[in-house]
C-alpha cells in the first residue's frame, strides 16, 4: 500500500510503499513497518529501504495537517533515510530523498491540487490495514 505517491506526466515520481511489518510475529518488531522508497526521474531510478514506527505515522499526520506554501513535511530521518517534501508558493513540490549510506537526490513535481487530502487518506488506509492485522506478511 502506498503511503506516499507523487508522480507527474514527465515520469518524475516518489513513492513510499509499505510492504509489511518488519518482523511479523516478533513482539518487539511487530509494529515496525517496512517500506520501499521508489524514486524515479530522468537521472535516477532508485529503491531504498525505510522503517516506520507508529510515531513516524503520527508525525506525518501532524505535518500534513499543518502543511502550506513555504513549508516542508518530512518522514524518516532519525534512523537513516529521510524524505523531505517542500511546498513552493506556486504549488510545485521539491522532493529530497537522502539515504546517508547510498544516495541523496532531489526532484520537482507538480501534484494534483488535492494531494494533501489524498495523502491523509493513504495514511488512514495504511493504519487500518497494517495495525489492524488485515494485511498478512
Amino acid at each position: 500500500m502506498d503511503l506516499v505517491h507523487l508522480a507527474d506526466p514527465d515520469g518524475n515520481r516518489c513513492i513510499v510503499r509499505v510492504t509489511g511489518r518488519s518482523q511479523p510475529g516478533v513482539l518487539t518488531g511487530h509494529d515496525i513497518l517496512h517500506a520501499d522508497v521508489l524514486v524515479s526521474a530522468s537521472f535516477v531510478d532508485a529503491r531504498l529501504d525505510l522503517y516506520l514506527f507508529q510515531h513516524d505515522l503520527d508525525s506525518w499526520e501532524q505535518e500534513l495537517s499543518n502543511l502550506g506554501p513555504g513549508q516542508t513535511v518530512s518522514i524518516g530521518g532519525d534512523r537513516g533515510l529521510s524524505l523531505d517534501i517542500h511546498v513552493h508558493e506556486d504549488g510545485w513540490l521539491a522532493i529530497q530523498v537522502s539515504d546517508p549510506d547510498r544516495l541523496t537526490t532531489a526532484l520537482g513535481t507538480r501534484p494534483q491540487e488535492d494531494w494533501i487530502a489524498e495523502h491523509r487518506g493513504r495514511l488512514e488506509q495504511v493504519r487500518l490495514l497494517t495495525f489492524s492485522g488485515c494485511l498478512r506478511w
